[in-house]
């Protein structure tokens, strides 16, 4: 699986944090969210895949909480791991990250977590301002997929 991000810390403990994004494409524009904590960034919407819950289950879960929309045609694109410190859970942590495409359906009302904002944007610019280099990556492969 490829890595993106930061160098492993050696002789750091990872605990694995699966967890499902998704690139949400809709009349040519790209709907990612803000998070405003621990830094402010801009991120494809998602999040952890919570015990007893499978991935597309926590993707519709995640999108919901964090843009207000419900999402269709589903599509997996792949998966990417990074090795990082989450300092809202203080832990060292293997992110495991399914990619999804998806369409957004029905915006179902604002974002119901606290610290995440909506944002429409353009492709181009969502390349430029996404935190992580596999959000960036798999919003890349959408867009040269949709180039041809």
């Amino acid at each position: 699986m490829r890595r993106f991000g930061e160098a492993i810390v050696r002789g750091q403990a990872y605990r694995p944090r699966p967890g499902a994004y998704a690139v949400l494409m809709r009349e040519g524009r790209v709907l990612i969210t803000h998070q405003s904590e621990p830094r402010p960034e801009f991120q494809l919407p998602g999040g952890g895949i919570d015990p007893g819950e499978g991935a597309l289950q926590a993707l519709h879960r995640e999108v919901f909480e964090e843009t207000g929309w419900s999402i269709g045609a589903v599509r997996r694109l792949g998966a990417y791991r990074r090795f990082t410190y989450m300092p809202e859970y203080d832990r060292w942590a293997e992110k495991i990250c399914t990619v999804f495409l998806a369409r957004p359906v029905l915006r179902r009302g604002p974002p119901s977590e606290p610290g995440h904002r909506a944002v429409w944007m353009a492709p181009e610019a969502a390349l430029d301002r996404l935190a992580t280099a596999g959000d960036r990556h798999f919003l890349a492969q959408v867009l040269q997929g949709a180039a041809r």
